[in-house]
């Protein structure tokens, strides 16, 4: 049973904080600490990639690593979910490249008997869907500290603060990359539409 503490008014008791949980590292702490995260980290994963499948996946590796590694990881501000939304943007450009390796790789094949997957073919027609791709492969080509806080501000929804703690930088930095990259994708935007 998870641990619970009572304020100074004899108000309900309050849920453990993420740091707490985080230090008592076992399986059921970790199991709040999942239940309390992974919608968030589903949505980042898939505001990163424009794919449900993908998404899944992700969450499923960002919460392995934290697993894995939960006795070396130092949390933000006692929030688990800046480090889980590191590691999954990490694994998110980690699967990007792996998926350029592969159809660079099924170009190169001479007989394209491929099969495409039914859920994917029904994702790519929403067109909120084409938006987010054509917004992320603009986010890609971008400077990596620009990237860095799109991810993290902008598609992870953390404050500045947060970002600029993660990123070891000061907030005003944060701000800055975030303003240059938005420059970036109206400028990209206005081009296109010519």
């Amino acid at each position: 049973m998870i641990a619970e503490t009572t304020n100074r008014q004899g108000a309900p008791p309050l849920a453990d904080t993420d740091a707490e949980l985080w230090e008592r590292g076992d399986q059921a702490a970790f199991a709040t600490l999942f239940d309390r995260h992974a919608e968030a980290v589903w949505n980042h994963c898939y505001r990163l990639t424009a794919s449900w499948a993908t998404a899944e996946d992700l969450t499923s590796a960002t919460f392995l690593a934290a697993w894995r590694g939960r006795a070396g990881i130092t949390l933000v501000r006692d929030s688990a979910l800046p480090w889980l939304y590191a590691v999954a943007g990490n694994l998110a450009r980690t699967e990007f490249r792996r998926l350029g390796r592969f159809r660079r790789a099924l170009r190169r094949v001479p007989d394209r008997d491929v099969v495409p997957d039914h859920a994917e073919r029904v994702i790519s027609s929403v067109d909120d869907d084409r938006e987010l791709r054509r917004v992320l492969a603009a986010v890609r080509t971008m400077p990596a500290a620009e990237r860095e806080a799109v991810e993290l501000c902008l598609l992870g929804e953390l404050s500045t603060a947060e970002a600029a703690e993660l990123l070891g930088v000061a907030e005003v930095s944060v701000r800055s990359r975030i303003s240059r990259a938005r420059a970036r994708l109206r400028a990209g935007r206005v081009e296109e539409s010519r």
